[in-house]
């Protein structure tokens, strides 16, 4: 087929250049010499573009670049949550409920950031089971938030990666959970690269991506709590957002995906190559091979999960390198190698499958074991203590009063009860 990559494409632009150089000799008239050297012009550079695009993996087929150029290819519905969890289906707009329950529904949102003052798109996928009956009705589902490289959108997930046709395949052959995914524009724009980090005197788009999003998210969609419940994952500059992300919110991220990422952050790529820092002291709290090193042992990080293309040898070394030092934390580091594999889309497509697997599985896991018995007796007897706590105050009876005055009217204990209630202590 006459695909972008294809072999035929790329004879077919050959011949036509030939064809016109030839034209450009042969012909006489001014008008035609003109016509055939811009032809030739065009044919050269689209055969540069093809080579790039090609070496690249990005557009597979003509759809998914005209779709990624214009910004149109994702059947999305653009909507504005005004509901909680309980009355999102009602507030989504107008969809098919059949198509829905078959294929999922992908959501255009402009999502404000009430902390970092920030408003972009973001994509959501809703798997099918999201608006199945039966079991799924009251399910609360987990989330994966995924962050795109540099030079990139949010809706590349879709166009070039088809993540949302990966997930349901995965779910289709028992592979995989359902899960929400969550797709942000990381950076404002395709052409600029702020590796989702709160910049010095800029915007902060670490606040943005792990407090504003997630707690939007959380407040108007079925879906689990902040941390057990939550991943991230992406795929280059985004590689090194779930890694730092992941690392300086253990408590929003319980998984974190780095698919050719890298672990020290560079300068952010705008018309100038800036520092998004002001200090060194900066750099080296969002350094990830750092982080792993200072955080307290007892911090929680996420559990990682490291994929390369074995055909680039500094994505090897970075994942291998930084699989090490995981280790001194965590038992086992899952990395992934592609055979022939490069820093493309093709070994991101090929490395997205294992990552959702491995991930949506952990965090249903987590899921299971928030709605134990022994897990919601918990939070309910927590949350009855807290409201005894605030009936307390509200009557002006403080906590432990009775117990003291008991302790007072007692008698003076004997010398063999104070080990024992020192022992009980212990």
């Amino acid at each position: 087929m006459l695909e972008p990559q294809s072999t035929l494409f790329f004879v077919l632009l050959v011949v036509v250049f030939i064809g016109m150089l030839w034209w450009l000799l042969v012909t006489r008239r001014l008008v035609l010499r003109i016509l055939s050297a811009l032809l030739a012009f065009t044919s050269a550079m689209l055969f540069g573009i093809a080579t790039v695009n090609k070496y690249y993996d990005y557009y597979p087929t003509w759809s998914a670049a005209w779709s990624d150029l214009t910004s149109q290819g994702v059947p999305a519905t653009s909507v504005s949550i005004t509901g909680g969890p309980r009355t999102v289906n009602a507030s989504l707009g107008h969809f098919d409920v059949a198509i829905a329950r078959q294929y999922g529904l992908t959501l255009h949102l402009k999502v404000h950031g009430r902390l970092s003052h920030i408003t972009r798109s973001v994509y959501v996928f809703l798997p099918p089971q999201y608006f199945r009956p039966g079991s799924y009705q009251k399910y609360h589902f987990p989330v994966i938030e995924l962050i795109h490289g540099f030079p990139g959108q949010p809706q590349d997930w879709i166009t070039v990666l088809g993540v949302n046709t990966i997930l349901d395949t995965l779910i289709a052959e028992h592979k995989a959970d359902p899960a929400v995914l969550v797709m942000p524009d990381a950076n404002g724009g395709r052409g600029i690269s702020l590796q989702c980090l709160n910049q010095h005197k800029g915007p902060q788009d670490d606040t943005y991506l792990a407090k504003d999003l997630p707690q939007y998210i959380y407040h108007h969609l079925r879906v689990q709590p902040l941390g057990a419940g939550w991943g991230i994952a992406g795929y280059s500059e985004g590689g090194f957002c779930a890694a730092n992300l992941g690392l300086q919110h253990g408590k929003t991220f319980n998984m974190a995906g780095v698919l050719s990422g890298y672990f020290r952050p560079d300068y952010n790529q705008l018309p100038r190559r800036i520092s998004p820092f002001a200090s060194k002291k900066q750099y080296r709290a969002n350094t990830p091979v750092d982080l792993i090193k200072s955080l307290p042992l007892g911090r929680a990080i996420p559990q990682f999960w490291l994929g390369a293309g074995d055909g680039d040898a500094g994505d090897v070394h970075a994942a291998e390198a930084f699989s090490e030092l995981l280790q001194l934390r965590q038992p086992s580091v899952t990395v992934r190698l592609v055979a022939n594999g490069g820093h493309t889309m093709l070994t991101w497509r090929l490395l997205a499958p294992p990552m959702l697997e491995w991930m949506t599985r952990g965090l249903a896991a987590e899921d299971t074991y928030y709605h134990s018995p022994r897990a919601v007796a918990r939070r309910h007897a927590a949350e009855l203590a807290r409201q005894r706590r605030a009936l307390d105050r509200k009557l002006g009876i403080k906590t432990g009063t009775t117990k003291k005055k008991t302790t007072k009217n007692t008698k003076k204990p004997t010398k063999n009860k104070l080990p024992a209630k020192t022992a009980t202590k212990h």
